[in-house]
Formats: structure tokens, C-alpha cells, sequence
């Protein structure tokens, strides 16, 4: 009777096992101990419970891999990133668009500005020429026009310009100041001087006839230059303007305040006097604006805001997306040591940090910044144009050619990115190479004909002019400006470009597309031998289950939020 009771346990046990009942769990075990010790000790369950493991494994592989449209085949959920990742490119090239417009005419206004009031202030000013004086009586006059200009500046200015009082010498609008140093002695007759390097500042304060009783708190036409230890000359004051063009933009036009210096350099004390003018805008909002017919209109805010919005989301799905892949990537890993006995490639490993998602995750961040460095712009409490064109343009970019990794899931399409992958590597040990020679090149070419070409004037200046000269541009003009000023520098001018030249352009050029063209090569070979390019996609490859065989789904019934919904 025990025999067979215990016989008939044993087949209840069995059966529990065999079917797919899932309330078997710990409450069964504690009841009933013995059958557990059948349980494990059957090789052949083992072995089915272990090639199921491996098999779900693969299908997760498979399904991490997939596109999105196999995804959605395959688990029948939305593509919500892939929508929201569309609607992001449009929303921020949108974005782009109108901030663009309003900084092409807030750069245009400056640089009108600037131009007109060079014309104003610098006697006898050329657009495109360097000015420059060579005679006492030439600075005096200089100066002299300049603050003349000033003080009649609403006579004959065709802009509407304001003065700005107080902020100069003595509270004053404008201030004339020359700096020179404490002691200076040169006698070029018996090749001595004494100089204190030690700086002084003397400064003139002058305010426009209308705005004060004391018209010039102190006479410039009496101001004297000390010419034999003078550094430098500057002339500043501030100017008001307004720029009613951005009605256009349907936007309330902006106040700009124009902090302008005049410089007479004098550092060298070679005999000529450089003159420059700088202007430095900023801008702020008008006190009263008034426009007719016009309300606040607070939709661009809106709009920014929901770019922000937007892009906040993609941020979190593609960081969820690059958090799951370091999970299987764990999975996947913790397989092969525990099963196979083996390690895993740094190589295989890559393949689940997906660099698509972190480009998306940077281009996210510089939008939400950018986006609210906007806001702030749009609202007149910032002007931070230059950043915030920098993140926007930067972030738009990063947008646009993530596209590429749709393009990327069609084999036709694929080629581009899989030959610049296989490139890569080798196309950076050969730029390292050829960077060597380019630097020695530059500093070469800066320390030899920089003082006698124009091009080789700094570091700059000669790396851009080489890489015009590799690309073909300015060959002729380069040769031609090279000043004669001896046979020993002028032959080494010539042996310097033209081996130059006849090295990057015959040679490392020619290299740098043969390593590309032979990495397209490769990859084209492959494509049509059908080569399993790493142990990870071979392990996927042996999962024969096609998308819409329905084994990817999961039981119904299970919790979801909306973060898990959206699948690529």
C-alpha cells in the first residue's frame, strides 16, 4: 500500500511539472519535500529548463536588435519614440528657423551700427582698410573729430541715438583717457633709456553740450599726449538705440545699449599708431513699449516650452533604453561565463550601448538648455545670442543626423555607416600620423615666413592657409605674395610649398581615400559572402523566430506604464 501511495504521488508530481500551470511554487515544496529531490535530480528536466533559458535568451537578443517595425510586429506595441523622435525633428528645426531669423537681425543691427558709427567717429574711414597714423598733429586730429562727432552726433546722425551720462571720468558721458608708462627715457642718439614699466592713467571727462551747464568738465583741445612713453589712446562712451525692426517678427522691438571705445595704439612705438573701433552691444527690455494693434503674444514661449517638453521625454526613453541594454548586456554576459565557460568581447559588448541613443541624449540636453536661454532671450532678460545659437545649431545637427539610424535598419541605406565603422579605427591612426607632419609644417612655416607673407602671420592663419593648399584653393595667390626679401628665404619658400604641397596631396591625401575605399571593399565582400561578423550576432542568429510568429508577445494581464509602452 506505501508503494503504491508513494507511486501515485510521484505521477500527481510529474504531472506538475509537465504542465504549464503557474501557482507551482514555494507553498507546493514545504508541503511535499521528497518529490523536490526528484525534481532535481532529473538530468532531463534540467536540460529542457536550461535550452529554454537559452532559448529566451536569444529571442530577448533578437528582439533588442530588432527595428522598430519588427518591434511592433513582433509585440504589437506602438513605436511612440519613433514618433516622438519624428515629431522632434520637426519641432526643433522649427525652433531653429524662427530663432534664426530673430539673431540675423539682431546680428545685422549690430554690425550696421558698427559700421555706421565708424564712419562717424574715425576721420576719414575705408570699409575693408586698416587705419592708421604716422604724426602727432594726426592723433590730435583724430581725436579731436571724434569727440566733435560726438558732441553734434544728433545733428547729423541718420539713426536715432541717445546719450548715456554718468559712466564716464568725473560722471561724465564721455571719457579721453591716455595711458603711458610712470617714467620713460629713450635716447636712440647714444643707444640708452629708463623706463618704469610701472602704468599711469589720465582721463578727460566731456558731456554733450545739451545734457550739462558745464558743457566739458575739462578742455580736450588742451589734453596733451605724452608722446615718448605712450602706450595707448582710447576714447569711450555709450550710445541708445532701438530696433523697431523686429515688428516684422511680430515681436516687441528691443533696446540696445552700445558701450564704443576708440583705441589709438601706441605699444610698439614704431612710428605708426594703430586705430580700431569696438562696439559692445547688449540689450535689454524697452520700459514702455508701445506698438499699435499689437498684444503680448506669448506663443513662441509656448512653443519652447514644449520643445523642452518633448525632448525631456526622448531624453528619459532613450536613457531607459540605454539602462535595458546594459541589463542584457549583464544577462548575456553572466550566460556565457555560468553556461558555455566562456568570455565575451569588449567588441560584442559595445553592441548594447547604442551610440544613437547617447548622440539623441546630448542633442536633448543642448535643446532643453538651449530652449530656456531662448525663453530668457525672448523675455529681454538675457542676450546671450552667440550661446544660445551654439546649443540650438549643435543640438539640430546631432537631430538630423540621428535620422541615419533609421536609414541604418535597411541594408541598402546601411552602407554608409557600416564603412565609416570598419574605417575608424585606421583612418585615426593615419590622421595621428599625418597630424605630426602638418604640425611641423605649421610651426615651421610660422617661425620662417611669417614675417614676410600674410598667411603665415600666426598658427592660425598658416594651419588654415595649408589645409586651403591640400584642398586645392589658393595655390597661386599663396606663391605670389611671398615678399622677396632674400634668395636664402625666398627658395626656402618655394621647397617649403612645394613639398607641402606634393606630400599631402599626392601622397596622404591619396592614402586617406584608399583606406575608405578599402573599407568599403570589405564590407561589400561581406555582404554578399554572408558573414557572421561576431560570436553575439551568430548566438541571435540561431533563433529562427520570425516577428510575427507571436512568441516575442508577453502573457496578457501584466502592469505596463507608459514608459515601457514606448518601444523602438
Amino acid at each position: 500500500m506505501a508503494s503504491s501511495g508513494y507511486t501515485e504521488d510521484s505521477a500527481t508530481e510529474k504531472d506538475r511539472l509537465l504542465s504549464a500551470e503557474q501557482s507551482y511554487g514555494s507553498g507546493d515544496v514545504l508541503a511535499n519535500p521528497r518529490p523536490t529531490v526528484l525534481v532535481s535530480s532529473d538530468p532531463y528536466h534540467k536540460q529542457e529548463t536550461e535550452e529554454m533559458e537559452e532559448e529566451e535568451l536569444r529571442r530577448k537578443l533578437k528582439y533588442f536588435f530588432m527595428s522598430p517595425c519588427d518591434k511592433y510586429h513582433a509585440k504589437g506595441r506602438k513605436p511612440f519614440k519613433l514618433g516622438l523622435q519624428l515629431l522632434k525633428i520637426i519641432i526643433v528645426t522649427v525652433q531653429l528657423v524662427l530663432f534664426g531669423l530673430t539673431n540675423q537681425m539682431v546680428w545685422t543691427f549690430k554690425q550696421e551700427n558698427t559700421a555706421a558709427f565708424k564712419h562717424l567717429f574715425l576721420k576719414g574711414f575705408q570699409d575693408n582698410l586698416p587705419q592708421a597714423v604716422h604724426t602727432q598733429q594726426s592723433i590730435y586730429s583724430h581725436i579731436h573729430f571724434a569727440i566733435e562727432q560726438y558732441l553734434a552726433l544728433p545733428q547729423i546722425s541718420l539713426g536715432r541715438y541717445a546719450y548715456v551720462l554718468g559712466l564716464g571720468a568725473n560722471d561724465s558721458a564721455l571719457s579721453l583717457c591716455q595711458r603711458y608708462y610712470k617714467k620713460g627715457t629713450i635716447d636712440p642718439v647714444n643707444d640708452t633709456f629708463d623706463i618704469d614699466p610701472h602704468v599711469m592713467n589720465e582721463c578727460c571727462g566731456i558731456n554733450p553740450l545739451n545734457y550739462s551747464a558745464d558743457a566739458a568738465i575739462c578742455d580736450y583741445k588742451n589734453f596733451t599726449l605724452k608722446f615718448y612713453k605712450l602706450i595707448n589712446v582710447t576714447i569711450d562712451f555709450q550710445l541708445k538705440a532701438i530696433n523697431i525692426q523686429t515688428i516684422i517678427n511680430n515681436e516687441i522691438p528691443d533696446c540696445y545699449t552700445f558701450a564704443i571705445t576708440i583705441l589709438m595704439d601706441n605699444r610698439a612705438h614704431s612710428g605708426k599708431v594703430k586705430i580700431s573701433l569696438k562696439n559692445q552691444a547688449t540689450i535689454k527690455e524697452c520700459r514702455d513699449p508701445n506698438v499699435k494693434g499689437h498684444a503680448e503674444n506669448y506663443a513662441r514661449e509656448f512653443f519652447d516650452v514644449l520643445v523642452a517638453i518633448v525632448c525631456l521625454l526622448s531624453l528619459l526613453l532613450c536613457g531607459r533604453s540605454i539602462v535595458r541594454g546594459v541589463l542584457l548586456q549583464n544577462e548575456y554576459v553572466q550566460f556565457f561565463k555560468h553556461r558555455l565557460d566562456r568570455g565575451v568581447s569588449w567588441g560584442d559588448r559595445m553592441e548594447f550601448i547604442n551610440g544613437w541613443y547617447i548622440l539623441l541624449i546630448i542633442s536633448d540636453m543642448f535643446t532643453i538648455i538651449g530652449s530656456f536661454i531662448k525663453i530668457g532671450i525672448e523675455s529681454k532678460n538675457i542676450s546671450s545670442y552667440d550661446i544660445c545659437g551654439i546649443l540650438l545649431g549643435t543640438s539640430t545637427l546631432m537631430v538630423w543626423v540621428g535620422v541615419i539610424r533609421y536609414l541604418s535598419f535597411f541594408q541598402k541605406y546601411n552602407i554608409l555607416i557600416v564603412t565609416l565603422r570598419a574605417a575608424f579605427p585606421n583612418v585615426i591612426r593615419f590622421s595621428l600620423c599625418a597630424a605630426a607632419i602638418y604640425l611641423g609644417y605649421c610651426f615651421c612655416g610660422w617661425i620662417v615666413l611669417g614675417p614676410y607673407h600674410t598667411k603665415f602671420r600666426s598658427l592660425s592663419m598658416v594651419s588654415e592657409c595649408l589645409f586651403s593648399l591640400i584642398n586645392g584653393d589658393d595655390m597661386f595667390v599663396t606663391f605670389a605674395e611671398m615678399e622677396h626679401s632674400g634668395t636664402m628665404v625666398w627658395i626656402f619658400s618655394q621647397v617649403y610649398l612645394y613639398s607641402f604641397i606634393s606630400l599631402f596631396i599626392y601622397m596622404v591625401l591619396s592614402l586617406f581615400i584608399a583606406l575608405i575605399t578599402g573599407a568599403y571593399d570589405t564590407i561589400m565582400a561581406h555582404s554578399q559572402e554572408q558573414v557572421c561578423v561576431s560570436d553575439l550576432h551568430t548566438f541571435i542568429a540561431e533563433c529562427k523566430d520570425t516577428p510575427s510568429s507571436g512568441k516575442f508577445r508577453r502573457p496578457e494581464g501584466s502592469p505596463c506604464s507608459f514608459l515601457c509602452c514606448c518601444e523602438w
